[in-house]
């Protein structure tokens, strides 16, 4: 087991290379998540519609990204992609949007039918569409209550953006495994990987609960 001062010296001598890896999981983590919550409203809407066949749709897709494992979701998507001449970056951010959206499509799914039926209702006696009811009475409600899931999942999958590193991604795993492996000290860097890990989702977590407390209060 390496010492805290070995572990300390090689932090400090590795913060450029685990600094740039750290972009690039950041990078990698939002731009998926920014795709996932689309991809989750999409099937969410599917998920309520009162036509059979879309409902269906939407099940299967969830099925299919619950019922396999994230790696292997990654690697189809990767080799799939890339045959496509689709870059690395892309294929990645795709195959981690896909596996996000099914998780965030359940999470819209509950929280727009936690919402009074009445309130639609109510919409529509104003004169409004069903889809201007939605837009502006239903969803602002339902994102409120998604917020705490969904800070969750968005934690998840920055720490399921480490996966990227078994096709070679540049991130922050693929570093501390590069670095461990020229070194023979796996543990060293596994350790320091962990520390801009637990700092990440720290920061993460802190930005979800201003999220929430804003929202909270624009709610009373």
């Amino acid at each position: 087991m390496p010492t805290f001062s070995h572990v300390f010296e090689k932090f400090i001598g590795s913060i450029d290379i685990f600094f740039k890896g750290m972009l690039m999981t950041l990078q990698v983590t939002l731009v998926s998540v920014f795709i996932a919550v689309f991809i989750g409203l999409f099937f969410a809407f599917l998920k309520i519609s009162e036509r059979k066949v879309l409902e269906w749709i939407a099940d299967l897709y969830i099925y299919l990204v619950r019922g396999t494992p994230l790696i292997v979701q990654i690697f189809i998507f990767y080799y799939g992609l890339t045959t496509l001449h689709i870059s690395q970056f892309w294929s990645i951010v795709l195959g981690l949007a896909f596996h996000n959206g099914a998780y965030i499509a359940e999470i819209f799914r509950g929280a727009i039918q936690s919402i009074d039926k009445g309130q639609m209702e109510a919409g529509r006696s104003l004169g409004m569409s069903q889809t201007l009811t939605m837009r502006r009475i239903i969803l602002p409600q339902a994102f409120r209550r998604a917020m705490p899931p969904l800070g969750n999942q968005f934690i998840i999958a920055l720490k399921d953006s480490s996966l990227a590193a078994f096709i070679g991604y540049y991130e922050l795993f693929n570093v501390a495994t590069t670095e461990g492996a020229n070194s023979f000290d796996y543990m060293t860097y596994l350790l320091i990987v962990a520390v801009y890990y637990l700092f990440l989702v720290f920061i993460l977590t802190l930005l979800v609960n201003v999220v929430e407390k804003k929202l909270a209060v624009s709610e009373r």
